[in-house]
C-alpha cells in the first residue's frame, strides 16, 4: 500500500503542475534570485524572505531551473511562481509592489547559469551568501555522506576531487543538460567564490548583486534582513524569531585536513577580499595572520 500511496501522490503532483503550466502566462516573473552558495545559509534566507509580507517566492524550494531543468523551458519555470493576482492583492493590502524570487544555491557554481539568467532577465537582482570555504567544504561532504551519495572519507573525497573534477566540469560546460557529479563532489571548487562571482559580474552590474556572509547572517538575522529590504526596495520587517538552517555546528575535522584546506583557499580568499573590498575572518593557514590583507595590497 505505501507504493500505491506514493504513486497517487506523484500523480497528484503532476496534475497540479500541469495546471500550473497551463496558467504560466498569468504567473509572476522573478525580480530576484538567491544564487548560493550551497551550505552557506541560503535555505534560512529563503525562509526569512518567504515570511516577509512584501515578498512572494516560488511555490517549491530550489526551483533549480537555470542549471538542472533549463531544457524544460521558460513556461515550466514560470509555472513555479504565484499567479499575478497574488501581487495585485498584496499591493492593495500593503501599498507595496512585492519582490518575487527563488533560491537555488547551485546557480552560483554552475558556469552556464550567469548567461542563462541574463538571457532570461538582465535586470534581476542577485543575492549571494558566502561561508568560510573550509567549513562549507566539510559541511558539504557531511551532507553527501548522510544522503548515501559519498562513500569516501573526507580526505579521500578531496583527493578524488583533485583528480576528476576538472574533466567533469569540462563535460558539464559542453552540454546543455545536467550532470550530477560536478555538483555532488565539488567540495573545494565551490569555495572559490571570487571566480564564481566574477562570472556573474561580467554580465550583471555590481549594484545588482548583494553579497552577505553567513557569519553575519548567524550573528544578526534582523540586520541582514534590513540590508536585504533596502536592496530589494521593500519595507523593513522583522520576524518574531529567525530559525537557522544549514550553517550551525559541524563536527571538528582533523587539524591536518583543516590546514590542507586553509592552504588551498588562501589565494582564492585573498582574491575575494580584493573583489569585495573587505577583510574576511575565515580560516587561514598557520603563520598567516588575520590582518594580512593590507600587507598584500598593490600600492595605489
Amino acid at each position: 500500500m505505501p507504493e500505491v500511496s506514493s504513486q497517487l501522490r506523484r500523480a497528484g503532483e503532476l496534475s497540479r503542475f500541469a495546471a500550473r503550466r497551463a496558467t504560466a502566462w498569468a504567473r509572476l516573473r522573478p525580480t530576484f534570485l538567491v544564487i548560493g552558495a550551497q551550505r552557506s545559509g541560503s535555505t534560512s534566507l529563503e525562509d526569512y524572505l518567504s515570511a516577509h509580507p512584501a515578498v512572494l517566492t516560488a511555490v517549491v524550494k530550489e526551483v533549480q531551473y537555470f542549471h538542472r531543468h533549463y531544457e524544460k523551458g521558460e513556461l515550466w519555470y514560470r509555472s513555479r511562481f504565484p499567479l499575478t493576482v497574488r501581487a495585485t492583492l498584496m499591493h492593495r493590502r500593503t501599498g507595496v509592489t512585492p519582490a518575487v524570487g527563488e533560491a537555488s544555491p547551485d546557480y552560483l557554481f554552475d558556469p552556464r547559469a550567469p548567461a542563462r539568467v541574463h538571457s532570461f532577465d538582465g535586470g534581476l537582482k542577485l543575492i549571494a551568501v558566502l561561508r568560510d570555504p573550509v567549513e562549507r567544504a566539510h559541511s558539504h561532504w557531511r551532507m553527501e555522506t548522510r544522503r548515501g551519495r559519498e562513500p569516501l572519507r573526507f580526505e579521500e573525497a578531496l583527493d578524488r576531487e583533485e583528480a576528476e573534477l576538472e574533466s567533469e566540469l569540462a563535460q558539464l560546460v559542453a552540454t546543455s543538460g545536467y550532470l550530477d557529479a560536478p555538483f555532488r563532489a565539488s567540495y573545494v571548487a565551490r569555495g572559490r567564490y571570487a571566480e564564481q562571482l566574477e562570472r556573474w559580474l561580467e554580465l550583471f552590474p555590481r549594484e545588482q548583486m548583494l553579497v552577505l556572509l553567513s557569519d553575519d547572517l548567524l550573528a544578526d538575522q534582523a540586520g541582514a534582513m534590513s540590508r536585504l529590504a533596502g536592496f530589494l526596495g521593500i519595507p523593513e520587517w522583522s520576524a518574531e524569531s529567525y530559525r537557522l538552517r544549514g550553517v550551525q555546528g559541524d563536527e571538528e575535522m582533523p587539524p591536518e585536513t583543516r590546514e590542507r584546506l586553509a592552504g588551498a583557499f588562501e589565494a582564492p580568499n585573498r582574491r575575494l577580499e580584493e573583489l569585495l573590498g573587505i577583510e574576511l575572518g575565515w580560516t587561514r593557514p598557520r603563520g598567516v595572520r588575520a590582518g594580512a590583507l593590507e600587507a598584500h595590497r598593490e600600492p595605489q
